[in-house]
């Protein structure tokens, strides 16, 4: 199992000097494995890049979106592969609050694109009623599901495949002061003893009281959810578009001394490569 990030920012793209490291891009994380079936994690702006890969590709693609907050859908229009005659495309969207939860494809439409999804030659397919489910399949991985601490709503994801767990938790706010979908025991029984989780961390303690109920959390907190269930890699993203590559690092050095030799964690870089044996051995490549 493969997993490649190629867009670790959230809320806009940052473009720019201070995100040469960990890179601008938005959400948007692939996972290849070695049979051949693979799944798409979001569609922000770093899919367009995994686009110009997988279209010299023939197989399917599978889409999971958490979400329809623009920071996670905003890459699709410019996804190579819709433009693709007959290519098949399935697309799993968030479990979202309204009536909007195709976003995905109307976001092609009125006057904000040239192009509008009915034109689109590919065979895109959208499922809105999956990530209700406590579990689906799609080929080649087992699809656990668990609603995320976010406004709108949304749905985080565990993907069970080659005998690796891999939970995709973004955008989610740990300690919601509002109603809350999923408690933290939820959360350390859904991620419990992951090979990998993928989370959202956009804040640090210094930018709240003010962004509480916005909908993330802080590197401290995930760090503590990551190590109370046990997993064996923590990998932050979403990070905010104000936060610098040198702050960036600053972060993760603090976490990493503060769990030594009792997690892994890293702030994820954009084209950062992780391959999981299925030795439980796991290399990382930057």
């Amino acid at each position: 199992m493969k997993i490649e990030f190629y867009g670790v920012r959230g809320s806009t793209p940052t473009p720019g000097k201070n995100t040469l490291i960990f890179g601008g891009n938005t959400s948007c994380v692939y996972i290849s494995l070695d049979n051949g079936h693979n799944v798409v994690l979001d569609s922000g702006t770093g899919i367009v890049e995994l686009g110009e890969r997988l279209e010299k590709t023939k197989h399917p693609i599978n889409i999971l979106l958490t979400h329809n907050h623009w920071d996670h859908i905003q890459g699709f229009p410019y996804f190579r592969p819709i433009f693709q005659t007959n290519r098949d495309i399935s697309i799993v969207t968030g479990n979202v609050d309204g009536d909007d939860k195709d976003a995905i494809l109307t976001q092609m439409s009125g006057s904000t694109h040239p192009v509008k999804f009915g034109q689109l030659p590919a065979n895109i397919k959208v499922d809105i009623k999956s990530s209700a489910l406590k579990q689906f399949e799609i080929p080649g991985f087992e699809v656990n599901t668990q609603r995320l601490n976010h406004p709108d709503g949304g749905t985080a994801y565990c993907l069970v495949a080659e005998g690796k767990k891999i939970a995709y938790v973004t955008d989610n706010e740990l300690n919601s002061p509002d109603v809350k979908n999923t408690s933290w025991q939820q959360w350390l029984d859904f991620i419990a003893d992951a090979d990998m989780l993928i989370h959202d961390a956009q804040y640090i303690e210094a930018d709240l009281p003010l962004k509480l109920g916005w909908g993330h959390s802080t590197f401290s907190e995930v760090a503590r959810l990551a190590y109370e269930a046990k997993v064996k890699s923590l990998y932050i993203i979403s990070h905010d578009p104000a936060r610098t590559d040198t702050e960036l690092l600053h972060e993760e050095k603090l976490l990493q001394a503060q769990y030594k030799n009792k997690l892994e964690i890293f702030c994820a870089r954009e084209g950062t490569i992780v391959n999981l044996s299925k030795q439980n051995n796991a290399q990382r490549i930057n």
